[in-house]
């Protein structure tokens, strides 16, 4: 299959790519610079050039294509109208260039769309009033392509996906351990946070392109409740501090972002046995916890780029969501 990807090259998208292209199919990759050109290249992927907001350059990528991977996700957190009418305009593109065709359109949303409190599974409709509500749009938007001839799915992918140069949430709970020389969680700790493995979540997103019937929405969670506190207790152990429980407020002191509080602070289980069940998908990597125990997120470049990222006042503030 030649699969037109957009995100090749953000976190989890090089190790998307490498899947794909191992697995025997033709990449063809969204590609907004030189350097992502060439990191697109080096995985075996022949680079696209364009962005998310050339809307003709996504059409034309994906028109040529057997099937489309959207991954690339960004723009203005602080501006949510902003990045739903971002992402909406180029999943539109993307899945006009594929109606009547029959041919598979994967979008990208998270888990974080769910309920809180309970253990969401993939046939709850995404809670309009949870953190992630900006990505609802975009979960519609590509599903209804399922009625005009598109093998449309959706992956929802839990929060942290961990692996080499993660620099995501759990590097900013580690930087923040590491200044304060506590390692804290909020409350009693015992609120659940979905984890996935990078590698993991390849094998979903190329099986999902393979085999997923139109109009799936799947989780991306190899563990479904990972709690806080346990994530507190790892990082405590690996930098030998004590943990601490923080308040909300509190927490948002400590970790120097209000938005990274709050996401903390959620209690946001998840189920995937049915995209388990349906793709004949396991998790079969690292888990979260042992992944901090091998992994590099104890490296001083790993919290120098947590510092960087999520306080854009202490470096150079430069986050490449695609």
């Amino acid at each position: 299959m030649h699969v037109f990807v957009t995100g090749g090259t953000g976190q989890t998208g090089p190790t998307v790519v490498a899947e794909l292209v191992a697995a025997g199919h033709t990449v063809t990759g969204l590609a907004r610079s030189d350097a992502a050109a060439a990191r697109l290249e080096s995985l075996g992927a022949t680079p696209h050039r364009g962005s998310l907001d050339d809307l003709d350059s996504l059409g034309r990528g994906a028109e040529a294509a057997d099937g489309v991977l959207h991954m690339a996700y960004g723009g203005d957190y602080a501006d949510p109208d902003d990045l739903i009418r971002r992402d909406c305009a180029a999943i539109e593109a993307l899945g006009q260039a594929l109606v009547g065709s029959g041919k598979p359109f994967v979008s990208t949303s998270g888990t974080l769309v769910t309920r809180t409190g309970r253990v969401s599974t993939e046939r709850d409709a995404p809670d309009p009033d949870s953190v992630a509500a900006f990505r609802i749009p975009g979960e519609w938007a590509c599903l209804v392509f399922a009625d005009r001839g598109v093998r449309s799915s959706v992956v929802r992918l839990a929060p942290t996906v961990h692996g080499p140069g993660d620099y995501g949430f759990i590097p900013a709970l580690i930087a923040a351990a590491r200044r304060a020389g506590v390692s804290a969680y909020i409350g009693d700790g015992a609120n659940r946070w979905p984890a996935i493995h990078r590698c993991d979540a390849a094998r979903l997103f190329r099986l999902a392109l393979e085999e997923a019937p139109s109009g799936s929405v799947l989780h991306g969670a190899g563990e479904s409740a990972v709690t806080i506190k346990s994530i507190a207790e790892q990082i405590a152990q690996m930098l030998d501090i004590p943990t601490i429980n923080l308040t909300l407020e509190q927490a948002t002191e400590h970790l120097g972002n209000p938005f990274l509080a709050k996401f903390f602070s959620l209690d946001v289980p998840v189920s995937s046995e049915h995209t388990q069940a349906l793709l004949s998908w396991a998790p079969k990597h690292a888990t979260l916890l042992d992944d901090l125990k091998i992994g590099d997120y104890f490296t001083p470049q790993a919290s120098k780029r947590a510092e960087e990222i999520w306080l854009p006042h202490r470096g150079s503030h430069e986050h490449n969501q695609s």
